[in-house]
C-alpha cells in the first residue's frame, strides 16, 4: 500500500457493513461492532459518543468534518490523535474500504474456491457438533413443549413445494425449527432442494450461488451438478462472483441438520444454495433500478433453468422476519405493547405469503418504510416468484430476544403445498 493510498483512507474513511449491538456494564453503554462476512474475526467495543461518528465514516466527511461533527454533537473537541488512532484500528481490523481490505478479501475468495466442500462454521458453536449429540440435540427439540404436536400433519402424503424456516441460532428457536422439518418427515419430497438464505453481510448481485457441496456432522448434502451446469449456461455465471459469501453464513448451514435429520433413511438429495440480499425498494425505487434488474435477471435465469431441467423441487427458505429494539436501530427497547403490534404487522404481511402474493408481500413492507426491518425479505419473496404450489400455511411462529435491552427478532415456520 502506498503512502498516497494509506492517506486517502484515513482521511475520508469508509466503514465496511458491520452488525452491531449494544449492551451496558455498571453505568456505562458501549457498542461492539463485528464483520457478518467473516473476513474479519475481529471485534471492536466502543463507546456510544464514538459510534455516534461512524454514521460519517462514509468516504464523503474528513476527519476535520468528522471531527467537527463530535463537536456540534457533545460540546467537546475530539483531539486529532484519538480519531487518527480510531481510524487506524478500524482498518486493522479490516473494518474499512480500502487496498488492505481488498487484497484480504482477494485472498479469502481463493481459499473458499481451493476448498473441496462447504466445511460447517458453526458446528460446536450454534448446534451440536459430535452427530450423536446433534441427532439429541434436535430430537429435543421435537419433544420440546414449543415443538409440533405428535399427531400427524394434516399435509400427511401430499407432495411439500416449499417451506420457510428460521435462521435464528437453533440453541432458542430449535422447537420452532422443527415445526417446519416435520412436513419434512410426512409429506412426499422431490430429491431436489433450492435453498434460498439470508445473506446477512449483503450482496452487491443480490445474489450469490456457490456450486460447493456442504458439509455437516451428518454427512455431505451434494449440490446439484445438473442444475449447476444448466444454470451456467443459461447466463447465471456472474452470480458465482460472490460465492465466499456462503463460507461464514449460517442461514442456510443452520436448515442442513434439520433436513437430514428428517429425511432420514430416505433416498439421498441435491442442493442447490443461494444466498439472497436485496431490499423491496429495489422494485420500485429508480435509484435502485440496476440492482431491481439484477434480481429480475437472475429469477429469469433460474426459473429457465429449472424448466429446462423438468424436475420436481422443493424450495427451501430460512428467513427471519421483524428485528425490533435498541440493537436494530431503535432509540428504545420494545415494551409488550410494541411487540404486540410488531406481531399484528407480521400476521397481516404473512397472509400475503400464504396466499403466494410476492408482489403484494414486498408493498406491504414499503408502505411501512420496512420500519420493522424484516431481514428475511429476500428469501421469501424469491420462494414465492419460483414456486408452484396451491397455498402456504404459517405453522408457528415466535421471537428470541437478542441483548440485554430486550431488542426482539420475530420468526415463523411456513410450508407450502
Amino acid at each position: 500500500m502506498t503512502m498516497t493510498e494509506d492517506t486517502k483512507i484515513h482521511q475520508r474513511p469508509v466503514l465496511r457493513n458491520l452488525h452491531f449491538s449494544p449492551f451496558k456494564k455498571e453505568e456505562e453503554q458501549f457498542v461492539v461492532l463485528w464483520d457478518p462476512s467473516g473476513l474479519s474475526s475481529e471485534r471492536l467495543i466502543v463507546p456510544l459518543n464514538y459510534f455516534y461518528l461512524f454514521q460519517y465514516f462514509d468516504g464523503e466527511h474528513s476527519l476535520d468534518q468528522i471531527a467537527a461533527q463530535y463537536l456540534k454533537q457533545f460540546g467537546e473537541f475530539l483531539m486529532p490523535d484519538r480519531l487518527e488512532k480510531l481510524v487506524a484500528e478500524l482498518d486493522a481490523k479490516l473494518f474499512l474500504e480500502g487496498p488492505r481490505t481488498d487484497a484480504a478479501r482477494n485472498s479469502a475468495d481463493e481459499a473458499y474456491r481451493a476448498l473441496p466442500v462447504r466445511p460447517p462454521a458453526y458446528a460446536g458453536r450454534l448446534y451440536e457438533a459430535d452427530p450423536d449429540n446433534l441427532r439429541r440435540q434436535i430430537a429435543a427439540f421435537y419433544s420440546s413443549k414449543e415443538g409440533p404436536p405428535i399427531k400427524d400433519s394434516e399435509h400427511k402424503g401430499k407432495m411439500l413445494k416449499g417451506l420457510v424456516a428460521p435462521h435464528h441460532d437453533p440453541r432458542q428457536a430449535g422447537p420452532v425449527y422443527t415445526w417446519a422439518y416435520k412436513e419434512v418427515e410426512e409429506a412426499q419430497v422431490p430429491n431436489l432442494f433450492i435453498l434460498l438464505g439470508t445473506c446477512q453481510a449483503g450482496l452487491t448481485q443480490g445474489f450469490a450461488v456457490t456450486e460447493k457441496d456442504f458439509e455437516t456432522p451428518l454427512g455431505v448434502l451434494p449440490v446439484d451438478r445438473a442444475l449447476v451446469e444448466v444454470f451456467k449456461r443459461s447466463g447465471g455465471e456472474a452470480f458465482f462472483q460472490e460465492e465466499r459469501a456462503h463460507q461464514h453464513e449460517y442461514s442456510l448451514e443452520c436448515q442442513l441438520p434439520f433436513l437430514q435429520h428428517a429425511l432420514g433413511e430416505r433416498g439421498p438429495v441435491t442442493i442447490f444454495p443461494i444466498l439472497c440480499a436485496f431490499p423491496p425498494a429495489c422494485l420500485t425505487d429508480p435509484d435502485l433500478h440496476d440492482l431491481g434488474e439484477m434480481v429480475q435477471k437472475f429469477l429469469a435465469i433460474l426459473k429457465d433453468s429449472l424448466e429446462k431441467l423438468g424436475r420436481e423441487y422443493c424450495l427451501l427458505a430460512g428467513a427471519e422476519l421483524a428485528h425490533i429494539g435498541m440493537r436494530y436501530g431503535d432509540s428504545k427497547p420494545p415494551t409488550d405493547f410494541s411487540f404486540h403490534k410488531n406481531m399484528q404487522a407480521d400476521m397481516a404481511m404473512l397472509k400475503h405469503v400464504e396466499n403466494l402474493e410476492p408482489d403484494a408481500f414486498a408493498q406491504f413492507i414499503l408502505k411501512e418504510g420496512d420500519a420493522r426491518r424484516v431481514s428475511g425479505f429476500a428469501s421469501i419473496y424469491t420462494l414465492l416468484k419460483l414456486i408452484h404450489a396451491e397455498k402456504g400455511q404459517v405453522l408457528r411462529y415466535d421471537r428470541g430476544i437478542t441483548d440485554q435491552f430486550n431488542s426482539t427478532v420475530t420468526f415463523a415456520s411456513i410450508a407450502f403445498y
